[in-house]
């Protein structure tokens, strides 16, 4: 390791620039170098799939920083340049333009890409997956030039383009493999109002089935065939069917990775100079006290300055509950906490789903795993510290409008 090596940050996301914000804040005042593969500088991704996708909100609200923050924070950009591999031993990364470029302490925020659909047809023009800012801006134009799109996957992702393309007038049918959409996420009863939500604003949801192949004319898409042989006609297709980590240089290096970069509570890796945060980051959570990976923007927009802190040799651990939240016509939507398929025995539902005005609990054993509250507001802070206790409640007071949260907790 040369002297006066940077602290260097694969990945100029959101959590990327988050982590060089939070090192300069916390007195880091040496070199520091911030690496993408991109040519934009760090975004945020949620209004890719939200207000950015409709037209709500300008381009230059989706950056972190604003242009000149980077040079005024000492913070070098190198953008456009991927890294391709690295070294932990020489402790060194190189780029792809064949240079070098040594680390004293490494971040890596590297993200995730979307899932790939393996049919044929998947490279025909008109196909589109959404992460990035051209991405979004390729869609925009697609929904003021298309009158049909089909969407594969009933995932947030999924239904927060469709939402937007539903707004902007076109047509769209949902193919989703599961019964519902988000039915592995939330459950049936849950899922049941989002996919109510959608059918009402006219998109044909098609389940329980799958698509087989994109079909295409003269190169490009021209609707797509499902299992049992229907063909849909369609201008476009949008498919959401999951993520997966960006591991490649971790696995390369050697280091622990399983569901992501395994990083202990102060998300530091299995070398000791070496950190991951945000959808790589698979984490040992103190208060769930097992290892998970939150692909949603607030664990990329608070990760970092646990790992910031943690490059600086405090003595700090990341335990923040999971939180996303979803916009889809008139819904809006929190979510904290933490639970997957099978990891409950009960939900519990507080006020109208038919209005689409309540909050869902998930239970195990009367303790609150999660909470999900639509179109009901400022109640994060008593979910949170309903999960947080790990006390049991009383579900019928937990259930009742009429009790604040602050009192479900059982006697005794």
């Amino acid at each position: 390791m040369a002297v006066n090596s940077p602290f260097v940050i694969v990945g100029a996301g959101l959590a990327g620039a988050k982590a060089a914000e939070a090192l300069r804040e916390r007195g880091f005042d040496g070199p520091l170098v911030l690496v993408g593969d991109e040519h934009e500088r760090p975004y945020e991704r949620p209004p890719l799939s939200k207000e950015y996708l409709q037209g709500a909100s300008p381009r230059e609200d989706v950056y972190v920083h604003s242009r000149d923050w980077y040079e005024d924070n000492g913070v070098e950009l190198r953008l456009g340049v991927p890294v391709t591999s690295l070294d932990p031993g020489g402790h060194a990364v190189t780029l792809a333009d064949g240079s070098s470029l040594p680390f004293a302490k490494l971040l890596l925020a590297t993200g995730s890409s979307p899932r790939r659909l393996p049919v044929p047809g998947e490279n025909l023009d008109g196909v589109h997956y959404l992460r990035r800012l051209a991405d979004s801006d390729r869609l925009k134009e697609t929904f003021r030039t298309a009158s049909r799109i089909v969407v594969i996957g009933g995932g947030w992702i999924g239904l927060e383009t469709t939402a937007a393309a539903r707004s902007a007038d076109v047509q769209v049918t949902l193919v989703e493999a599961a019964e519902l959409p988000l039915l592995g996420v939330l459950g049936r009863e849950a899922a049941e109002v989002f996919a109510g939500l959608h059918t009402e604003h006219g998109v044909d949801l098609r389940c329980g089935t799958h698509v087989t192949e994109i079909t295409g004319e003269d190169g490009h898409v021209s609707g797509v065939r499902l299992r049992g042989g229907e063909r849909i006609e369609a201008d476009a297709v949008i498919v959401g069917v999951g993520i997966t980590p960006d591991t490649g240089l971790a696995v390369q290096a050697g280091l622990d990775v399983e569901d992501g970069i395994r990083v202990d509570a102060a998300l530091r890796s299995s070398h000791p100079d070496i950190w991951a945060a945000g959808d790589v980051a698979c984490a040992l959570h103190p208060l769930l006290g097992r290892h998970i990976r939150v692909e949603h923007w607030a664990n990329a927009l608070h990760q970092p300055a646990t790992a910031a802190r943690s490059m600086l040799g405090e003595d700090v651990s990341y335990g923040r509950l999971p939180y996303f939240f979803t916009d889809q016509y008139d819904l809006g939507m929190e979510y904290t906490g933490h639970t997957g398929p099978g990891g409950y025995d009960q939900v519990v539902f507080r006020g109208s789903t038919a209005r689409r005005e309540f909050i869902a609990f998930w239970l195990r054993e009367r303790r609150v795993l999660a909470g999900m509250n639509v179109n009901v507001w400022e109640v994060t802070d008593p979910i949170r510290t309903l999960v947080t206790s790990g006390l049991p409640v009383e579900v019928a007071k937990l259930a009742d409008v009429g009790v604040p949260l602050t009192e479900v907790f059982a006697e005794g």
